[in-house]
């Protein structure tokens, strides 16, 4: 009897065992299938040779590598982050490398962090580029300076088929970042939000041509910390309390971005369109459904004609085979050319488009999506886009849609 219990209390005593493992090993398990590790590529401006811009007696390439370095220190305290630098010490790396540095990583986010000149000393605050085409004097200015880091490389003219200081250039730059621009406007967003919590001067987010921008193939933006022309902000991102407030915005808006991604993923709602009230513009979808009554009549007569006819011969199966109704399997690729994007819903009382009639709306990923345009034709929505950018959307560009979810134009192609 004695020996019964015992036995009873060692089998208990294994069950709890194996069962407190299992429920490590299980935890652990669901633990490491969840975390996937984002690769973010922070890239410190100018460097060696180059020393960006020295407002003031402050050097741009000094302040921009210290930012970079607390940026990555702050992201490392997240377990799904990867950090990786494009410098970490005082050297010129090309620009063309940068970007080849993130592409070859595979990187989910390009950070690129530099410093702000002007030639007057009142202009002050921080914003954040995302690739674009803008004929705003200004940022056009702001890239011609940053892209003339080319000069400093042995032979850039065979690296690029770029003249920094040619504005054909630079308003000529193809967008190639299409794909990429609503995750990379996201990013921006919140580092900017997180600059006005500091008390930052808000210059916001903007979109101009930089060739480090343009190289990479993953959301990415370009961050001026603020101007060290203007002694104040100058002095403040000198010192290294202010070098440590920006980098803790900048690396808190990358773990918000990240988080927001990530719940992207668990939840697979990749560019998930959630529609929203559709805009008077809209093309009105009519279906014209024949009335009830002459479908009554129709079967009436059908009845009278069978009855008429002894002979079966009359009434034959092979009329109501209709092997074409499996086509309807086959999914369409639609082309479209983005005009906008806004957070407010814009229709034709309080927008108009610049004379552009139809435009279409999709609400996505928090946005206001407005299009123009719609055909399985890739030639012809390229057509559609010439005429667009005409009207005055400079900034415009060609997505892809598959069964109403947005893909990426090579996916679209490879469907034609």
């Amino acid at each position: 009897m004695q020996f019964l219990k015992s036995c009873k209390y060692n089998l208990s005593k294994l069950s709890f065992i194996f069962f407190i493992t299992f429920c490590v090993f299980f935890s652990f398990s669901v633990e490491v299938s969840a975390q996937k590790k984002y690769t973010v590529v922070l890239d410190a401006g100018h460097g060696g040779k180059d020393s960006g811009n020295i407002g003031n007696g402050y050097r741009e390439k000094k302040i921009a590598l210290q930012v970079a370095l607390d940026v990555g220190r702050e992201l490392l305290t997240a377990k799904d982050i990867n950090v990786v630098y494009t410098r970490k010490k005082d050297v010129f790396v090309e620009l063309h490398n940068r970007a080849k540095i993130a592409n070859s990583k595979k990187a989910d986010l390009f950070v690129s962090i530099h410093c702000d000149a002007f030639t007057k000393e009142s202009p002050h605050g921080a914003s954040t580029f995302v690739l674009g085409l803008s004929g705003n004097k200004e940022n056009l200015e702001i890239a011609r300076k940053e892209n003339a880091a080319i000069l400093y490389e042995d032979n850039y003219q065979q690296n690029y088929d770029y003249d920094p200081n040619s504005p054909e250039s630079v308003i000529g730059l193809s967008v190639l970042q299409d794909e990429n621009l609503d995750n990379s406007l996201g990013i921006a967003s919140i580092v900017q939000e997180n600059f006005v919590s500091l008390k930052r001067n808000n210059r916001r987010v903007k979109q101009a041509n930089f060739l480090v921008l343009r190289e990479t193939v993953m959301p990415s933006v370009l961050i001026e910390l603020g101007f060290l022309t203007n002694k104040a902000e100058g002095r403040f991102l000198n010192t290294r309390s202010g070098q440590i407030k920006m980098a803790k915005a900048i690396a808190k808006a990358i773990k918000k971005y990240i988080q927001g991604v990530k719940l992207n993923d668990v939840n697979n709602a990749v560019a998930v369109t959630k529609k929203k009230p559709t805009p008077k513009i809209t093309k009105p979808i009519v279906k014209k459904t024949p009335p009830k009554k002459t479908e009554t009549k129709e079967v009436v007569v059908a009845k009278k004609e069978i009855k008429r006819t002894p002979k079966k011969i009359v009434v034959k199966a092979p009329v109501k085979k209709s092997p074409k109704v499996k086509k309807k399997a086959i999914s369409v690729v639609e082309f479209k050319v983005q005009i906008a994007a806004s957070k407010k819903y814009l229709d034709e009382s309080n927008f108009n488009f610049k004379g552009l009639k139809n435009v279409e709306s999709m609400f996505i990923d928090d946005y206001y999506k407005y299009y123009y345009g719609n055909t399985s034709d890739f030639l012809e929505i390229k057509k559609v886009l010439t005429k667009v950018r005409k009207t005055g959307y400079k900034d415009a560009w060609v997505v892809a849609f598959k069964d109403g979810q947005r893909i990426t134009i090579k996916e679209a192609l490879k469907n034609r």
